[in-house]
C-alpha cells in the first residue's frame, strides 16, 4: 500500500471516528455541561448538517486549489476543530469545533477519492477508492467504542484529544507522501449541481436514503442512554456494547453489497429496511432486559448500514439514467442525503426524548424506517413501469 494511502486511511478512520463518537459520549457530554439530552445529541446534527451543507459548495469553491495542498489544509481545520473540542470551556464552542470539523469531513472524501486513484493504476482505482474508506469501518469497530472507552474514564475532552493526534499523524502523512501534482477535473458548478435536485427520480432516492437513516439515528443518537438508563447497563459495558455493534457494522456492509450483487438494489434495500423496522421495533421491548438489548444491538448493527453499497450503486444507477453528463455529483449528493437523515433523525430523537421519553425513541425510529420501505417499493414499482430491470450491472462505488 502506497504511504499516501495510508495517511489518506488514517484520515477517513479519523473523521469517522469523530463524527459517531458522540452517540457513545452522550450521557458523559451531557452531565458535564450540564445540558440535557437532547441538547447533546445537537451535536451529532450539527455536524452531519455541516457535512451536507457544506460538502457541495465547499467542494466546488475549492475546485481550483491544488488537491495536495487541500488536502493538508483540510486535515489541518479537522486537527485544529478537535482540538477547540478539547479545549471548550462549553458547549457553544463544542458546537462551533463540530461544525468545524464536520465542513472539513464533507470536502475530505471527495478529495481524497481523487487522490487516492491517482496513487495506483487506474485497474486498481476502486480498491484504492475502497481502502480508504475501510477506514470509516476501522472507527466503527475500533474508534468509536475505544473513544467512548477514554471519554467514559479519562473525561470526555480526552477523545478529542485522541482524534486530534490521529488528524495530526494523517496531516503530516499527507503533507510527506502526497504527491505535490496531481490531476483533477474541475467539479461541476453549484448552478449544475442544484439543477438535480430537480429530477424526480433522483429524489425519490434521496429520500430513501434520508429517510432511512433519519429513523435509524432516532434511536442510534441515543443508545448509549438507552443502554445506561433503560437496561440498566454500566458505563464499562456500553463502550463493549458499541464494539459489538461496530463489528456487526462491518460484518453487514459486506453482506449488504452481496446482497445488492445478487438480487439487485431494490430487493436488497426493501429486504434491509424491512429488517432494520423490525429490530428497532424490538428494541423497544428489549431494551429493559441486558442481555436481550445486547443481542438486539448485535442484530441493529448487522443491518444499520448494510443499505449502503445498495444505496449508492442504485443512486449511480438512477443518475446514468436520468443525469448521464452528472452522475458523480449524483451520487455525491446520496452522501449529502445520508448526512441529512442523520441530521435530522438525532434532532427528532431528541424532540422525542424531551417530549415523550427515551423509551419510544426506538418504535418512532422503526416508523420512519418503515417509510423508507414503503419509498423504496414505490421506486422499484416506477422502474418496472418504465421497463428497468433491477440489476447492479457491475457499478460500484464507494460511499459514507
Amino acid at each position: 500500500m502506497p504511504l499516501a494511502l495510508l495517511a489518506l486511511t488514517l484520515g477517513a478512520f479519523a473523521i469517522g471516528t469523530t463524527e459517531f463518537v458522540i452517540v457513545g459520549l452522550i450521557p458523559t457530554l451531557a452531565a458535564d455541561l450540564r445540558v440535557d439530552l437532547p441538547s447533546a445529541g445537537l451535536l451529532v446534527s450539527l455536524y452531519a448538517l455541516a457535512v451536507a451543507l457544506g460538502a457541495p459548495l465547499l467542494t466546488a469553491l475549492t475546485g481550483r486549489v491544488p488537491r495536495k495542498a487541500l488536502l493538508v489544509g483540510l486535515m489541518a481545520v479537522f486537527t485544529v476543530g478537535n482540538v477547540v473540542a478539547w479545549l471548550a470551556p462549553g458547549y457553544a464552542t463544542l458546537v462551533v469545533a463540530r461544525v468545524l470539523t464536520g465542513l472539513a469531513h464533507g470536502v475530505f472524501f471527495s478529495v481524497g477519492s481523487i487522490i487516492a486513484t491517482s496513487l495506483v493504476p487506474k485497474e486498481k482505482a476502486a480498491s484504492a477508492i475502497a481502502t480508504m474508506f475501510s477506514g470509516m469501518t476501522v472507527a466503527f469497530v475500533t474508534g468509536i467504542p475505544l473513544g467512548t472507552f477514554l471519554g467514559q474514564h479519562f473525561g470526555w475532552r480526552s477523545t478529542f484529544l485522541a482524534v486530534a493526534g490521529f488528524g495530526l499523524i494523517a496531516l503530516a502523512g499527507s503533507a510527506l507522501f502526497v504527491p505535490r501534482r496531481i490531476a483533477h477535473a474541475a467539479p461541476a458548478p453549484l448552478r449544475q449541481q442544484a439543477a438535480l435536485l430537480l429530477q424526480p427520480r433522483l429524489l425519490l432516492v434521496y429520500a430513501m436514503t434520508a429517510v432511512g437513516y433519519g429513523g435509524s439515528l432516532i434511536a442510534f443518537t441515543f443508545l448509549a442512554p438507552i443502554l445506561q438508563d433503560i437496561a440498566g447497563l454500566g458505563p464499562n459495558l456500553v463502550g463493549a456494547v458499541l464494539l459489538a455493534y461496530g463489528v456487526s457494522v462491518a460484518v453487514g456492509n459486506v453482506w449488504g453489497g452481496r446482497l445488492a450483487d445478487r438480487h439487485g438494489p431494490v430487493k436488497a434495500l426493501k429486504t434491509i429496511f424491512a429488517l432494520l423496522a423490525a429490530v428497532l421495533l424490538a428494541l423497544t421491548f428489549t431494551a429493559h432486559s441486558p442481555w436481550l438489548v445486547v443481542l438486539t444491538a448485535l442484530a441493529w448493527g448487522a443491518v444499520a448500514f448494510g443499505n449502503v453499497p445498495g444505496l449508492q450503486v442504485y443512486v449511480v444507477k438512477q443518475a446514468q439514467r436520468y443525469a448521464p453528463q452528472a452522475v458523480d455529483t449524483a451520487a455525491g449528493f446520496n452522501i449529502a442525503a445520508f448526512n441529512l437523515g442523520v441530521a435530522g433523525g438525532a434532532w427528532a430523537g431528541g424532540q422525542v426524548v424531551a417530549h415523550l421519553g427515551l423509551a419510544h425513541t426506538p418504535w418512532i425510529a422503526a416508523l420512519v424506517v418503515f417509510a423508507a420501505f414503503g419509498l423504496t417499493a414505490l421506486s422499484g414499482r416506477l422502474d418496472r413501469r418504465d421497463g428497468v430491470a433491477d440489476r447492479a450491472d457491475g457499478l460500484a462505488v464507494a460511499a459514507h
